[in-house]
């Protein structure tokens, strides 16, 4: 007898080919039959009428403090997510010194906008090395699998101390010490290495993260350690505008490793055309058969504008400073007051910071979000649009509709992926054979950014909603999400449903699948905040053959382990 059966769904196996209508049934955590009528089990799950996919593979998230006290990685599992790696861009917790964890932490809030205050509640220290991290993580109770990498900031910062703050060049013997770093995290199970090159990311304003400034050899020396470890992937961000001059030593490093050479590819307002040229480049690595990748979202990287955000056009206005700490009924009550609006309005407010002066200012990129999240907007949405139809200044109308939905409504600037102001040339990279889904950046950008709901956009958008474009397949975009995001990091046992793999499994209901608009939660330690975007249309989340969500409620079970990376298990076949 199974354990478990799943009858009568339509099956998207994860390999791209045609669904199909079926049973699958389920022992010892694994998958037992596919297809056909299966027999009898203890526990049978009725899916006439659903989807039933592999679960989605999550590889870019930031959880590695989260981690350590949320066995649910929430909003990810919310959204069907049944692995995820984390340790992304270079920053994370391990190494680390004891007398260096405050200063991570200040790095990891100030890069990925995770409040320093949840994370020194949050985070219980167990470790110092590698190894005695994942060892950490191993401990802890899970409902889905985890992966972590090695961050560049952390094992610089590990090896040379004051001197990578200052990001001082590394000699002979600091690269020789953290090539050993690096090796040991690798033999411990880590299943990549990440660093990041690029200058938007920040901490105590205006510092940037050791490993910022690395020169090409010492990223080539702690990356080609995997190639002698035999597996593990180079992740890196960079600086997006200036990509094509880092291709020629992430291709050098792919060919020579054999291994995944994964860097973030985003279309940016300044250079727009850029992807076009990166993307001949992955022609080019495909045709040779260099793994080298391209990671993409599937829709705009949007920054989310509202009262409670960290970031909006009226965040460093004095009149609006004096009334944030207030309790947020109270403020919102101030802020509808027209004294105090036409006070904000008229104030004259100096920002250092450039790029905030552009976000705050670029009003044809601002749109209402709305609680049908529309993230390919027309032009004439726009705030600009809005305003020369109105005769109302752009902050007037920014200021009123924030007010709406009392005082929680939520604007919308698409900050990468949409110069052309459409998703067209992301329908071109969803289709490339170099390029893997990515950035979801799960349990980052609290305050600002909420993309975690990017595997259910991808299926209920790309496959039914789509109306300002073409479409594309459903098997193609599970596909997508599964079995492509499992061979980038060698995971071998899962991503495809079929005999003998991992039964890790995503029952959805296509007719109500949906996501809300985001929302501002505090359930963090410490009283945290963070937006969060819930779904509708998940039957079932199963987990090693045991369901851990049904109908959007935890059912308790954790059977979630580590991935441990493993010699050859993600070399390029």
């Amino acid at each position: 007898m199974h354990d478990l059966v799943i009858r009568g769904g339509k099956i998207v196996d994860g390999s791209g080919q045609a669904a199909y209508t079926g049973d699958i049934a389920i022992s010892n955590g694994r998958i037992e039959q596919i297809g056909g009528k299966a027999g009898p089990a203890h526990r049978v799950m009725d899916a006439a009428g659903g989807l039933v996919t592999p679960g989605w593979i999550d590889i870019h998230t930031h959880y590695d403090g989260q981690a350590t006290w949320d066995p649910y990685l929430s909003p990810s599992t919310w959204h069907g997510v049944t692995t995820a790696i984390m340790g992304n861009c270079g920053v994370g917790f391990a190494p680390v010194k004891e007398e260096r964890r405050d200063w991570l932490i200040k790095v990891m809030e100030g890069v990925e906008d995770i409040p320093g205050s949840v994370l020194s509640e949050g985070i219980q220290w167990e470790w110092e090395t590698f190894p005695e991290y994942m060892d950490a993580l191993d401990r802890r109770p899970k409902a889905l699998d985890i992966g972590a990498q090695i961050p560049h900031a952390a094992v610089r910062t590990y090896v040379m101390g004051d001197r990578a703050i200052h990001h001082d060049e590394a000699s002979p013997e600091d690269l020789q010490a953290m090539r050993q770093v690096v090796r040991e995290a690798l033999k411990a199970g880590a299943v990549g290495f990440s660093t990041a090159l690029t200058f938007l990311h920040k901490y105590d304003e205006r510092k940037y993260p050791p490993g910022t400034f690395a020169t090409e050899e010492e990223l080539m020396a702690l990356g080609s350690v995997l190639g002698e470890e035999g597996h593990g992937v180079f992740q890196m961000t960079a600086n997006h505008p200036a990509m094509e001059k880092e291709i020629p030593w992430l291709n050098a490093l792919a060919r020579h490793n054999n291994l995944p050479v994964l860097f973030n590819l985003q279309q940016t307002d300044g250079a727009p055309d850029v992807w076009k040229q990166v993307l001949l480049s992955l022609d080019q690595a495909r045709d040779q058969k260099i793994p080298l990748m391209g990671g993409i979202s599937g829709r705009p990287l949007g920054i989310l504008f509202s009262w409670q955000s960290s970031l909006h056009p009226f965040i460093a206005h004095p009149t609006f400073m004096a009334l944030q700490d207030l309790p947020f009924d109270q403020m919102i009550a101030k802020l509808r007051d027209p004294e105090i609006r036409n006070k904000i309005m008229n104030e004259q407010v100096g920002l250092r910071d450039r790029r905030a002066e552009r976000l705050f200012s670029t009003f044809d990129k601002i749109f209402p979000l709305g609680d049908e999240p529309d993230y390919e907007p027309l032009p004439e949405q726009s705030i600009a649009a809005m305003a020369a139809r109105s005769g109302k200044t752009p902050l007037e109308i920014i200021y009123d509709l924030m007010l709406q939905n009392d005082g929680k409504a939520i604007l919308y600037f698409p900050s990468f992926n949409y110069s052309y102001e459409n998703l067209d040339h992301l329908h071109q990279l969803l289709q490339h054979d170099n390029t893997v889904n990515s950035l979801s950046d799960g349990g980052a950008h609290c305050g600002y950014i909420c993309d975690v709901s990017m595997p259910t956009f991808m299926l209920s958008y790309w496959t039914r909603d789509r109306k300002r474009g073409p479409q594309l397949p459903l098997e193609w975009v599970v596909k997508r999400q599964t079995s492509d995001t499992a061979k980038v990091y060698g995971l071998h046992d899962r991503g495809l449903l079929t005999e003998g793999m991992k039964a890790d499994i995503n029952i959805i209901d296509p007719d109500i699948l949906r996501i809300h608009s985001p929302e501002m939660v505090f359930d963090l330690p410490a009283g945290g905040r963070r937006l969060v975007q819930r779904a509708d249309g998940y039957i079932a989340t199963i987990v090693n053959g045991q369901p851990i969500f049904e109908h959007g409620q935890a059912t308790g079970a954790l059977p979630g382990r580590l991935i441990r990376g493993q010699a050859g298990s993600a070399r390029n076949p």
